[in-house]
Parts: structure tokens; C-alpha cells; sequence
């Protein structure tokens, strides 16, 4: 079988993609304290979810035939019986009926709503997800960003597949196999790079050379260097980048833009281990590891013969893809913690409920690096603030969010309906929110059931699908 990319990715333990998913909850920002740590609960056999305020901790306990989890969660605004989630068919059924502060699914204040896979949902200052990942039995069922284990603290996941290449990683940092990184523009491609230097314990610098940048007509002097007068404008020796990396790292970063001369100058390199400077007709012998990353489809560019093929089997050893951030909603947590205790001023940072729901709801189109000037220029406007929708940019401060400001009007319903309450919730499930054939059904007017409904905090629009 010819080897493609593929297959050197695919025996490098990343899961079949189509391995079964299993539900998870994640706590997965508290918006007051981004800095605590969060946690991922799999839900494969459990029948309820309790959630409350206290000493984060997680209990697994079986009652009359029911399984049930039960998560605290040191948040202040948050009641010490907050609710419960029930599973009802597909999805689950968030019930608070007498919490003081309420909670928002998807966006919206509701005392009882369902929540689908992939929707967030608010308690006090805290926002958990519902979501799914593959199965993964060498993991444990409760999992904290604290206990996470990896080489590097860059390189810690919730994630077990992208867990599972980092470590490849990790392990063929110390030998001299190539290592080429695939993802989106803003994955953090230049972050694992030089985790891998770092792992790798080489004594050299890591010099990162942006491929699409090098002029072709100074490529190789750029990559290789040049003696005094080579050319014109070259006033002194200089080693090139290659040599600049001796005993290091050499990261070329989106190798899929380098011109096809610097290919050809490149294969030289990688085969012979050693340079020749523009102008200087000796080679100089050269230690260095390669590293390589790019956004661009290289199977797809050698079948266009827009990169050479020997160069690219050249570079077949290791390769790891990192997923965009839309797809790793589950360590939006951890990234954002990780990233703002870079940040001048962001260790202390703090969030409005509002502006925390709005990161964690963006689809993050440039990813992490999108996510970062984002927390930067937030920590900035706020200077000290509580970070608010005000001070993030202009597609995540819509109004649309600010919806979730609105929770603390929800008032608690009354203590002696749960039959009534248990009645309308059924109801509303069989006719996915229709009130007016909720009030066919029970031979009742429909504005006496939408009075129901307020009285009792219910929010038919949750049960709409």
C-alpha cells in the first residue's frame, strides 16, 4: 500500500472517528473565577444529575434503580440544590424550581427547559455543556483539569484523540524522526512546536522560519546564508536560518507556501545534511531537527504537482492535526485560563456571566489565536473591571447574549405545584411547546396555561425542536 499521510496519521494512535460517543458534562468556565479548575462527568449510565453549590466534588450513587451524579460546584450564586437534569429520550430535561438566581439554556432564562447535546447552560456564575466524545475506557469516568496528565502544560486536553496524538508527540521528541503538524490557520501549530523542541532536550536554539514569506529571489541566502559581497547588499557573513537552528530545531512553518526553488534547496538539505552558502562553494556540515506545519492539503498539492513528492516523503514521519476550536468546545476552559495567565493584568480577570456565555458560544472561525488577541484586548478595556459585553469585539458583544443578564427575573416557582408542573412539563414535551394543544389536551383555556407557565417559571419556546 502506498503511504500517504493518512496512514502515517491514522497508526499513530489517534481513535477511529467512528468509535462510539458517549454523553459528558462539562463544568467548563466559572465566570467569576476563570482560574478554577473545570471537569468533564460521563454520563453513559447515569439517569439524573444533581447540581448544587459546595466543595467541588463529584458523588456517583444508586437509589432505587436509578443512577444518579451528583456535581458541587463552589459557586456562590449558585443554590445548594440548584436543580437536576433528568434524561428524557435524546436529550435532557433541566428542572430549577426554586433556585434564587435561575438558569439560562441555550441563551435563555428558564426555570425548565431541555438541553440537547452541544447547548450550554447556566447556574449561578458557572456554564456547563452537554456534549459527547468517544468512548475511552483507560479514562476516568470523572475527570478535572487538574488531574489531566501530558508532557507539557501546553499540551493538555480534554480531548482523548488529540490527547492521544500529543503523546505520540512526546515520544518521538527526543529521536530524529520528522514531525509534521496539519490544522487551521491559529490552531497552535508554533505552540507544539516548541513544546516538541523542549521535550526534545536538543542543546540548539528552535528557529521558526515563515515559509511564505521568504522571497524567492534571497531564499536560499535567507535559508542557508551568505558570505560578504555574494550579492549585491550582502555587507556581512551570515549563517541563514539552517545553520541558526545547529543542534536545534528548524520549524518551518506553512511549508505547504515555500516556493518550488526553496523545495529543491530544501531536499538538499534533508538528504545530505549540509549547506552551502550563497556565495561559498564549501558545505557546511549542519545538526538540525525538522519540524514542519502547514494548513494546506500536501497529498492534494503533489497529486497537482505543486510540491514535490520527495520532499514530502521526506517529511512523512509524525504527523499530528490539530482540530480547530469549534471542535474543542471542551477546552475552551482550559485555554482560556492558560491564555489569560499570559496576559498582563489577566490572572485577576473576571467575567459577567453574560460575556463568559458569549466566548464559550463563538464559533472561534480563527481559533486560538482569535482567542487570544480577544482576552488581551478584553483584560485591557475592562482595566480591572469585571470583563463585560462591552469590552469584547463586535460579532460576540450582540445583544443576543445579553440575554442571559436577564436570569436573575426569574422567580422561584411555587412549592406546592409539582404535580401541576410535572403535568405541563409532560405536555409541553408530547407537543414540543405548543401551548395552544397543551390546552386542548387538558380542556383548559390557553391563556390560563400560559399563566401556568409564568407562575411556575416554565419557558414553552425550551421545548420547540
Amino acid at each position: 500500500m502506498t503511504q500517504t499521510l493518512s496512514n502515517v496519521y491514522r497508526g499513530r494512535g489517534r481513535r477511529d472517528s467512528s468509535s462510539a460517543r458517549v454523553p459528558v458534562l462539562r463544568v467548563i468556565l466559572h465566570a467569576w473565577r476563570p482560574q478554577q479548575p473545570t471537569s468533564r462527568h460521563r454520563l453513559d449510565d447515569v439517569d439524573v444529575i444533581e447540581l448544587g453549590r459546595g466543595e467541588a466534588g463529584v458523588t456517583r450513587v444508586r437509589a432505587d434503580g436509578t443512577s444518579v451524579l451528583r456535581v458541587q460546584v463552589p459557586d456562590p450564586m449558585m443554590s445548594a440544590d440548584h436543580g437536576r437534569l433528568r434524561r428524557h429520550g435524546d436529550h435532557w430535561l433541566l428542572d430549577d424550581p426554586r433556585s434564587k438566581n435561575g438558569a439560562v439554556v441555550a441563551g435563555r432564562p428558564t426555570r425548565c427547559a431541555p438541553v440537547h447535546d452541544g447547548e450550554l447552560f447556566e447556574l449561578g456564575q458557572t456554564l456547563f455543556l452537554l456534549d459527547r466524545e468517544p468512548h475511552d475506557a483507560e479514562t476516568a469516568a470523572d475527570l478535572t483539569s487538574e488531574a489531566l496528565s501530558g508532557p507539557e502544560p501546553d499540551l493538555l486536553t480534554f480531548s482523548p484523540s488529540l490527547r492521544d496524538d500529543l503523546a505520540t508527540l512526546a515520544r518521538v521528541a527526543p529521536t530524529e524522526v520528522p514531525v509534521l503538524i496539519l490544522g487551521e490557520s491559529g490552531t497552535g501549530k508554533e505552540v507544539c512546536a516548541q513544546a516538541l523542541h523542549r521535550l526534545s532536550a536538543r542543546r540548539g536554539p528552535i528557529v521558526a522560519v515563515h515559509c511564505g514569506g521568504l522571497a524567492p529571489q534571497l531564499l536560499e541566502a535567507e535559508l542557508f546564508g551568505h558570505r560578504k559581497g555574494a550579492f549585491s547588499g550582502a555587507l556581512a557573513d551570515r549563517p541563514g536560518y539552517v545553520r541558526s537552528a545547529e543542534g536545534g530545531t528548524l520549524f518551518l512553518d506553512e511549508i505547504g507556501d515555500l516556493p518550488a526553488s526553496g523545495q529543491a534547496a530544501l531536499l538538499r538539505v534533508l538528504q545530505e545534511h549540509e549547506v552551502v552558502p550563497v556565495g561559498d562553494a564549501r558545505p557546511v556540515r549542519v545538526d538540525v531537527r525538522l519540524c514542519a506545519a502547514t494548513h494546506r492539503d500536501l497529498p492534494a498539492m503533489v497529486a497537482a504537482g505543486t510540491f514535490r513528492q520527495d520532499l514530502y516523503a521526506r517529511l512523512l514521519g509524525v504527523a499530528v492535526t490539530l482540530p480547530p476550536l469549534r471542535e474543542r468546545r471542551g477546552d475552551l476552559g482550559l485555554l482560556i485560563a492558560r491564555l489569560l495567565r499570559r496576559t498582563p493584568g489577566g490572572a485577576e480577570a473576571r467575567f459577567i456571566p453574560a460575556a463568559a456565555y458569549a466566548l464559550l458560544a463563538h464559533d472561534w472561525p480563527l481559533n486560538v489565536r482569535e482567542l487570544e488577541h480577544t482576552l488581551t484586548a478584553a483584560v485591557a478595556r475592562a482595566a480591572g473591571d469585571p470583563i463585560d459585553l462591552c469590552h469584547l469585539p463586535g460579532p460576540l458583544a450582540t445583544p443576543t447574549a445579553s440575554v442571559v443578564a436577564a436570569v436573575a427575573a426569574i422567580s422561584p416557582a411555587a412549592d406546592d405545584d409539582p404535580a401541576l408542573r410535572a403535568t405541563l412539563v409532560a405536555g409541553l414535551e408530547r407537543h414540543r411547546g405548543n401551548v395552544a394543544a397543551l390546552a386542548r389536551e387538558l380542556g383548559k383555556h390557553r391563556e390560563q396555561v400560559h399563566r401556568w407557565l409564568r407562575r411556575l417559571g416554565v419557558d414553552p419556546a425550551a421545548f420547540h425542536r
